[in-house]
């Protein structure tokens, strides 16, 4: 009973507590947490009290939700009423408590999920292997001597090591969906808007994504369907009707046409990774190439754009000649700070001419979902590359570890395309993942694929410390 669909079965079915699933989770997470480093905070105590209340409600023959029972935990950038947002930074430990819970926590509670924590994270999400300088590494539970990625790494961490089997992150250039894959499970990062930000602390607003973590397909549609829907707080929330995932899953995919992501996608990988892909698409089946026009510019283009809007947001307290109690250089973690000062000194015009690039790229990338419906992609180049390392060989080339792990998923991020990292387990090696991407709004096509690939055994999401 290790996934959520099944422990609100048996919650439902009063096969067990809500208060018992609690505890357990909270046992877990007390003996295994300084293992990997995924929680900065346990939320103990108002764990126990909703999974008492969802308890009575059983009792009254009331239908607590979905989720009934399901323990979950969110990284420390969203919103959750009466603790303070911490985004991963020293500074904002300073600031007053949240007034309530973002909209992403508010539906997972009222789908009967019981929150039991904060998870950690890259400083202000700017970054893509949670080795925070103020609140630790989190470590792979696959290695603990290597990188849960980022910078979503304590939600993906935390579903690796079985602590709990839900969890949320955010996703600008490939934080949910690097860390996914360097730990082995599923990462999903929905259509730009088709979920609601509000009470989530924003890194890049034109590209910032939220999304959840599981181990199995069942359950990232049983969740992406209960976060569905339009929200007044959030600007960029679509006004689109919800399409629920979770009843298409059994259907054939026989008619949806599937192909794999080549030239930019087959450059800059190690073997190994697009030996994944090569796995995934020998299953269904799939030996067309499609090309995606620009990728590499692409990526480019967002490097520019999320740095300058990142560095805007923190603009004050970068500044040394801003008021004292504003001016805050020193706190910052140095690289995160470091890489806002780069942003903050990139030309108007570079962002402006980022930005018509974008529009130009989206229309290349229409014009390539004419003719296919998935594409096939690595998730990272390499796997999990150890704690403090700084550089890595590919293609023969010395570069950087840090901005190389989102190779792959910035080009997706870049226009805001819905994607599914999935699993992909190797014995005595570490895992990997596969990006399975579609057109805006056809999450539904992603997750029918990705269950199929489930049923074939393909893909899984193994706990790595099990009970």
């Amino acid at each position: 009973m290790n996934d959520a669909v099944s422990i609100a079965t048996a919650v439902h079915e009063g096969k067990v507590s809500a208060v018992e699933v609690t505890k357990a989770a909270l046992a877990r997470i007390a003996m295994r947490n300084h293992l990997f480093n995924c929680f900065t905070t346990i939320t103990a105590e108002t764990a126990l009290t909703d999974a008492a209340r969802i308890d009575r409600e059983i009792a009254q023959g009331k239908n607590p939700g979905t989720l009934a029972g399901v323990p979950f935990a969110v990284k420390n950038l969203f919103d959750i009423a009466d603790l303070t947002t911490l985004a991963g930074s020293k500074i904002n430990a300073e600031n007053p408590a949240a007034s309530q819970d973002a909209t992403a926590v508010a539906k997972l509670k009222q789908a009967g999920a019981v929150l039991v924590g904060a998870l950690n994270m890259d400083e202000y999400a700017y970054g893509f292997v949670t080795e925070n300088s103020h609140y630790g590494a989190t470590h792979n539970p696959h290695d603990l001597q290597r990188v849960a990625g980022g910078s979503s790494g304590g939600s993906a961490a935390a579903i690796a090591a079985g602590l709990v089997p839900l969890t949320l992150g955010s996703d600008t250039n490939g934080s949910i969906r690097v860390p996914a894959a360097l730990c082995g499970v599923f990462g999903f990062k929905p259509t730009y808007g088709r979920l609601s930000r509000a009470g989530v602390a924003l890194f890049s607003s034109s590209f910032d994504h939220i999304g959840p973590f599981a181990r199995s397909v069942q359950d990232i549609a049983t969740v992406f369907d209960v976060l569905q829907g339009e929200d007044d707080r959030d600007p960029i929330c679509t006004k689109r009707p919800p399409e629920l995932c979770l009843p298409q899953l059994n259907q054939d995919i026989s008619a949806i046409r599937i192909a794999i992501a080549g030239d930019y996608f087959t450059k800059g990988a190690e073997a190994e990774a697009l030996a994944a892909v090569q796995k995934v698409a020998d299953a269904i089946e799939v030996t067309e190439y499609v090309i995606i026009p620009e990728a590499d510019r692409a990526r480019a283009a967002a490097f520019i754009i999320t740095a300058s809007e990142g560095a805007n947001l923190h603009l004050e307290k970068l500044r040394r000649q801003s008021p004292p109690k504003v001016s805050r250089p020193q706190d910052f973690d140095p690289a995160t700070r470091d890489r806002f000062l780069a942003g903050a000194l990139i030309p108007s015009s570079w962002y402006l001419q980022a930005q018509r690039f974008r529009k130009w790229y989206c229309d290349r990338v229409r014009e390539v979902f004419q003719n296919v419906d998935v594409i096939l992609a690595p998730t990272t180049p390499i796997s999990a590359p150890l704690i403090g390392q700084q550089n890595m060989i590919l293609d023969g080339k010395e570069i950087l570890v840090r901005p190389h792990l989102g190779l792959f998923t910035q080009p997706l991020s870049f226009i805001g395309l819905p994607v599914l990292s999935v699993p992909i387990h190797r014995q005595n090696a570490l895992p990997l993942g596969v990006q399975l991407i579609a057109a805006p709004y056809n999450e539904a096509l992603i997750l029918r694929v990705a269950a199929t690939l489930e049923a074939k055994g393909v893909i899984s999401a193994p706990i790595i410390f099990n009970d």
